[in-house]
């Protein structure tokens, strides 16, 4: 990790900066893999995954058979820790349900607002080396409580041309069965503009790499949304004198542990903390089993000491980091001081992958800076807000003219009319 000494606060917009890849070649590629997919569907899918993952593939779609096998194959720990997570993402998720009030904002003028499902719903689920089924849980979940209809998941095939059992026993656990093989840009394009196997879906979720982000950007100028812009992984830790070294430099590793390009942020107001911390993450990498990643993303971060917490809390409202751990025993009261951040890690005990797999919260998050103007995923992120209205005689009444007057201000004489038809017919009745 670069360290850097109470840098001038001018150098902060250089510091805040994360690693990226040209982005002009990123996107010109990602375009055509789109371009691709939607003039030749599942021949560009079985394309790019012989290229990209070096599989050769003859189907997609994984079987029902396949689903029902990987219940004997996750092993039997693994499947009862699962169930812990399930039940406490569900708890959680199941308490952002809402029934809203009407409102009668005038006489005879009712107001009101309805959740409403969205029907057609895509799961992207990093895979690979590191087949992330708890992500399965992260978006599975609120669909399934949102009420979505329609819910498909793309992961990418291992070197076996299989789907890691555990990521289809957690699919089979959450009501997901339409799999299929297919990862990257490709799999974001083949859900936006569907192909001969995979359904074309209304709203894409999940993280990945920046290949997946750029294609999630890209699909929603065809009318596809998107969770949000979820790049790689990031972590920013404000530890001080009473934060754990050894606790802090664990954390900093899960995330490096993510992938080359991922990249984590250690502010301190304590000089003697931070090189600590760095001691300790030096020592804890020699026992990681992808350490060769983990050296490579820490090339990309960053160890800074600060005057004081105060100035670690604004340079990580600049940062806005996916995830923040504030290491001290002052940790609640520096919370309040937090306006950009995907998710919050309070004390020496809340370690960041809690958050990760169990705790309950999402950890589907924004990245690269979006923190702050976008919010984790949730229940919300599953449904559609639709708003009502209805009104009366009395409320046409009461209303029309502060419509008419507004309408003719607006040369919009038609709107205008609308209301005058309705108020003559009452005179007239």
């Amino acid at each position: 990790m670069k360290t850097y000494k109470n840098p001038n606060q001018k150098k902060w917009a250089e510091l805040i900066k994360r690693p990226a890849i040209n982005q002009l070649q990123l996107s010109k590629t990602v375009e055509e893999i789109i371009q691709d997919v939607s003039d030749n569907g599942d021949e560009a899918l079985f394309k790019y995954t012989q290229r990209f993952d070096g599989v050769t593939l003859s189907k997609l779609e994984v079987r029902e058979k396949e689903i029902e096998n990987s219940i004997a194959q996750t092993p039997q720990s693994l499947k009862a820790a699962i169930n812990i997570a399930y039940n406490n993402i569900k708890a959680f998720h199941m308490a952002q349900q809402r029934s809203e009030a009407t409102v009668e904002t005038m006489p005879g003028v009712r107001c009101w607002r309805k959740s409403v499902a969205i029907e057609k719903v895509g799961l992207y689920i990093p895979g690979g080396t590191a087949p992330l089924f708890s992500t399965i849980l992260m978006l599975g979940i609120p669909a399934q409580i949102a009420g979505c209809k329609e819910i498909v998941l793309c992961t990418p095939p291992n070197k076996n041309k299989t789907i890691d059992p555990v990521i289809l026993y957690t699919a089979k656990l959450v009501g997901i069965t339409k799999i299929y093989a297919v990862g990257g840009a490709q799999a974001i394009a083949a859900m936006a503009c569907g192909t001969e196997s995979i359904p074309q879906v209304y709203k894409i979720f999940g993280p990945g790499n920046q290949y997946v982000t750029n294609a999630k950007e890209c699909i929603q100028q065809r009318g596809v949304a998107i969770d949000m812009p979820a790049g790689p992984s990031e972590l920013l830790v404000i530890a001080d004198d009473s934060c754990n070294p050894a606790f802090v430099a664990s954390d900093l590793l899960s995330q490096v542990e993510h992938g080359t390009d991922s990249q984590v942020v250690l502010l301190s107001d304590s000089e003697k903390i931070i090189e600590a911390c760095l001691r300790e993450v030096v020592q804890q990498t020699e026992q990681l089993e992808r350490k060769k990643t983990a050296i490579e993303a820490l090339k990309n971060s960053k160890a800074i000491s600060l005057e004081s917490m105060q100035q670690c809390i604004e340079f990580s409202n600049r940062y806005a980091p996916e995830h923040l751990i504030i290491a001290s025993e002052e940790a609640n009261e520096l919370a309040e001081e937090v306006v950009n951040a995907g998710s919050v890690f309070l004390g020496n005990y809340s370690c960041e992958s809690a958050g990760d797999y169990a705790s309950g919260t999402n950890h589907t998050l924004p990245t690269n800076g979006y923190a702050k103007n976008y919010s984790g995923v949730s229940l919300d992120s599953f449904v559609k807000k639709i708003t009502y209205q209805e009104i009366n005689k009395q409320g046409i009444q009461n209303l029309g003219k502060t419509i008419e007057i507004m309408a003719e201000a607006e040369k919009l004489t038609a709107h205008k009319n609308a209301v005058t038809l309705r108020l003559k017919d009452i005179e007239n009745d």
